[in-house]
């Protein structure tokens, strides 16, 4: 024989369920286009060696996977780890290397180019991949971004 109280508890468990799964449904739906990022952040790219290059990228790709279009991520390359922006780099950088900070730029992060060291290397905007975005002192840039409120990573 059926129990009503059972049937009456389970149905209140269901809609308390609904409510609490609409409510987060809502406050996302909250976020409009354009609306600016609740998250910011910016990595420190100056390594030329291969495991720390997919270290930093890999982790770039998780934030982007957990935060979505509510994060905001710079990445700037500085020294040796310029040479990732490049179009001909001039030091090796794998085809795997290349086609993730490619793919990273598509999903809307950015590639900030040290134009000092730029200048050390005399390479110009046309040595540089169309997505990168060069900046006067790469230093400066993490500097002036952290202040803007971006949580800072380095390797």
């Amino acid at each position: 024989m059926k129990n009503p109280q059972n049937d009456l508890l389970l149905l209140i468990m269901a809609c308390g369920l609904l409510l609490l799964s609409g409510v987060s449904l809502a406050e996302e739906a909250l976020r409009f286009p354009g609306d600016p990022p609740d998250h910011k952040v910016v990595y420190q790219f100056n390594a030329a060696d291969e495991a720390t290059q997919k270290a930093i990228l890999f982790s770039v790709g998780a934030m982007l996977r957990k935060w979505g279009d509510n994060i905001s991520i710079v990445v700037v390359g500085i020294g040796p780890g310029l040479h990732i922006l490049a179009k001909n780099p001039g030091r090796p950088v794998s085809e795997e290397t290349r086609q993730r900070v490619s793919s990273l730029a598509q999903y809307g992060v950015e590639f900030h180019a040290c134009g000092n060291t730029m200048k050390a290397l005399k390479w110009t905007e046309e040595d540089m991949l169309p997505f990168a975005k060069i900046v006067e002192v790469g230093a400066s840039d993490l500097m002036e971004l952290q202040e803007q409120g971006y949580a800072y990573i380095s390797w």
